[in-house]
């Protein structure tokens, strides 16, 4: 199994929120993103690729307003639905909730995670996913739990598979360089074991109360982002 980090999650309690967050915070405006018909969400994009972490990005992401998933009887991904993450980003604003990981199988890391040695970990299905952009057609399979759920506090990543074309092939530098990602969890020795597993033995992991924390350059010098258990 080999993983990489493919984009980091920002949620906002609404997407022009999120975009004055990143203009205040990160000291950059946020490129253009798109919609998500399958989970009724939209998002803006940044590119945050550097030597540690080659094309990666960062996705602002918010619920859009009127719109509902179309798979009935599904949640949101990434907690979106949840009224604890929705109550905290009303009170606090914007915050990095959630990784993504980029596979070449998405299926057999899936089926990895949950076999027995493994806590029989649920990443969700795989579904698969598109969206027409003017570099071309994005298409990717991922994994999401019908219960919408992060799991770990979104300390273990959902898993991502792209097709022929990825986000970054066509985003600009943003002047944003991610330098480090980092997770933090009671469970660190469990949440180490299914990072290990996927391939991504290499992310540190301590003990502690729930976070992940990631430093970014950015053109206002080092800024670090933390989930602090949201």
């Amino acid at each position: 199994m080999h993983a990489e980090v493919d984009h980091l999650v920002i949620a906002a309690a609404s997407l022009a929120e999120g975009v004055a967050w990143c203009e205040a915070t990160l000291g950059v405006t946020p490129g253009p993103g798109g919609a998500h018909p399958l989970m009724g969400t939209h998002n803006r994009l940044l590119n945050v690729a550097g030597d540690a972490f080659p094309r990666a990005y960062a996705e602002i992401i918010a619920i859009e307003p009127g719109k509902a998933p179309s798979r009935p009887g599904t949640q949101r991904w990434f907690d979106l639905d949840d009224t604890a993450l929705q109550a905290g980003l009303a009170q606090h604003g914007p915050r990095l909730i959630h990784f993504v990981a980029r596979v070449p199988d998405a299926g057999a890391a899936s089926k990895v995670l949950a076999r027995e040695e493994h806590a029989h970990i649920d990443r969700g299905q795989l579904l698969e996913a598109s969206r027409d952009t003017p570099a071309g057609r994005l298409e990717w399979q991922i994994t999401v739990r019908d219960d919408g759920q992060r799991l770990f506090y979104g300390a273990l990543p959902t898993l991502i598979q792209w097709g022929p074309v990825h986000p970054t092939d066509a985003m600009p530098a943003s002047g944003l360089v991610l330098r480090s990602l980092r997770a933090v969890h009671p469970r660190a020795p469990t949440l180490a074991a299914a990072l290990s597993a996927i391939g991504m033995g290499h992310m540190p992991v301590e003990a502690g109360p729930p976070n992940l924390v990631a430093v970014f350059d950015t053109p206002r010098g080092p800024v670090t982002l933390e989930s602090q258990g949201l």
